[in-house]
């Protein structure tokens, strides 16, 4: 007799709201995909006009910034490393600890779906490296490579 293994491929905004503290309006991914434990995956957010940022940046031409892209490629890298069972159980918090390498290649805007994937380049203890790039329609929008501190491990 074999025993089954269960895999988890994709985690929807409940199991995202567990791993990470982060909540509405700065809750940036609505599902995670494609999840390769803490390896790989893709975040997924939908952009909607109603979005507060678009109050303000900019209300004639609303394009979402760039800054909360590498915000939802982080926010995607922690569900990962959360949910990748390699560090136990939550809660923990995620905290930023570096932004290399980024580029921005085209606006985002309202209707848009952005795909965050994040590829882990290295971890060490509670420090974890990762590339991200952000696509719409399967065009690149912008990529970076961000590190962080899982506190609580």
């Amino acid at each position: 007799m074999t025993e089954a293994v269960t895999k988890l491929e994709a985690a929807d905004i409940s199991a995202i709201m567990k791993s990470l503290p982060h909540r509405y309006p700065f809750l940036l991914v609505d599902r995670v995909i494609n999840i390769r434990g803490a390896e790989f995956g893709i975040g997924i957010k939908n952009v909607t006009f109603n979005e507060p940022q678009f109050m303000g940046h900019f209300p004639e031409m609303p394009v979402f910034p760039g800054v909360l892209m590498i915000e939802g490629m982080a926010q995607t890298a922690g569900v990962l490393c959360v949910l990748s069972g390699e560090i136990g159980r939550p809660p923990y918090t995620v905290f930023f600890t570096t932004i290399d390498k980024v580029k921005f290649r085209k606006p985002v805007t309202p209707g848009d779906t952005i795909e965050y994937h994040m590829t882990k380049m290295s971890r060490r203890r509670n420090m974890w490296w990762f590339r991200g790039e952000a696509k719409v329609a399967g065009q690149l929008v912008a990529e970076a490579e961000v590190s962080a501190v899982l506190s609580g491990v």
